[in-house]
């Protein structure tokens, strides 16, 4: 009786107000089979006062039922719940002893509500036990037994239908923390790998250029000329340190289209977007043409991820001969509400460097829901003949 929008929401409590509604809409759709409480009320021969109690009852028994099932209890609450599971049992049981074998379909929402409220261990007794209360009562009820062979099934299947979802929802939130751990761990571990490259790197240089800094000030006075060999000595040592931490540094930043195409798969699967991406990147690109489409590819993606609302992202990455010589192309298409209304500080990063490697850049709406983002660089410049 609950669901979600997609699996990445498994788990998770609506967070704002649209996702309420949607929950709040599926979980209505199963009140339909309340047909047959309200028609009995309307047209099953009753008087005032016994159709104004059932509405009543009715009433009340829906609002508790949606109570239970909208929010997963938590440990402390398990014997309030459980309160609130014997007065829907007792409610189904007094209507329909009161007013037919109409109103036995409430026992099937008391054998759901259970499973969908309590832990497993628990709602593995009460599903059964409403189930075994609907039997009672529907032999007790003139006709209720007709009613029975077509509402136990239902009641026991929902029941655990709804066991399995919370111990589904359960696992899902312990497999995203476990996920968020893991990335943590890996962060920080890649901290102390850098931490330890840049002491390792910069650690002999700084202490060189310390050295020679104090053996020039103590030789400044009587050999000026030594010091000024000192200095020079400096100067090298330093440029050279400088020239290895941009190496590092460029080591480190430098984006690859088979990272980035399953850092893109991980984040649009993480955002609940279908990812549709090529199984391999194109082969034997430049360094400098594979790192600008590996940049563009993350722009476009977080874009995706954070402004699009898409449910679908379709990238293409080709080699295409055109009359100029071959061309690379990363096509980033999504059907969301669209992309950013002005080209911000990322959009203009990626065609500065688009335009360094003789490439261009074009991104906007494709109708009246989607945006598309294109990369286009010429092979023919970087030395590359053909496209793979």
């Amino acid at each position: 009786m609950t669901g979600a929008k997609g699996g990445s929401r498994i788990g998770l409590r609506p967070g704002n107000r649209r996702e309420k509604i949607v929950k709040s809409l599926w979980i209505g759709v199963w009140l339909f089979y309340l047909s047959a409480p309200v028609t009995d009320l309307v047209r099953g021969g009753h008087g005032l006062g016994p159709r104004l109690l059932g509405g009543l009852g009715l009433a009340a028994f829906v609002a508790w039922y949606l109570v239970l099932v909208f929010r997963t209890a938590r440990q402390t609450e398990v014997r309030r719940v459980l309160l609130s599971v014997a007065v829907l049992s007792a409610q189904a049981t007094i209507l329909s002893l009161t007013l037919g074998r109409e109103w036995l379909v409430l026992f099937v929402y008391v054998a759901i509500a259970s499973g969908a409220a309590l832990p497993g261990e628990i709602s593995r007794f009460t599903v059964p036990g409403a189930t075994a209360l609907l039997a009672m009562t529907a032999f007790a009820v003139p006709g209720g037994d007709a009613y029975l062979a077509g509402l136990l099934i239902p009641a026991l299947m929902g029941g655990f239908a709804m066991v399995g979802i919370r111990a589904m929802i359960r696992t899902t939130m312990e497999l995203r923390e476990a996920r968020a751990t893991v990335a943590q761990l890996a962060a920080n571990e890649e901290r102390l790998r850098m931490a330890r490259d840049l002491h390792d790197l910069l650690g002999h240089s700084l202490s060189l250029i310390t050295l020679k800094s104090e053996l020039a000030g103590r030789m400044l006075p009587g050999s000026p000329e030594q010091a000024a060999r000192q200095v020079a000595d400096i100067e090298q040592v330093s440029r050279q340190a400088l020239v290895d931490v941009r190496e590092a540094v460029s080591g480190y930043r430098r984006a690859t289209l088979p990272g980035e195409l399953a850092g893109a798969r991980t984040a649009l699967t993480a955002a609940g977007v279908r990812a549709d991406l090529p199984a391999e990147p194109v082969e034997d690109l430049p360094e400098e043409v594979e790192s600008a489409l590996a940049w563009s590819l993350r722009e476009a993606v977080t874009n995706v991820v954070r402004h699009s609302g898409a449910q679908r992202c379709t990238v293409r990455l080709a080699t295409l001969q055109t009359l100029a010589g071959p061309v690379v192309e990363l096509s980033v298409a999504d059907d969301g509400a669209g992309g950013p209304s002005a080209a911000g500080n990322g959009l203009t990063g990626l065609t500065e460097r688009l335009e360094a490697v003789g490439g261009t850049l074009s991104a906007g709406q494709t109708g009246k829901k989607g945006f598309r983002l294109l990369a286009r660089v010429p092979l023919g410049r970087h030395g590359l003949g053909s496209g793979s």
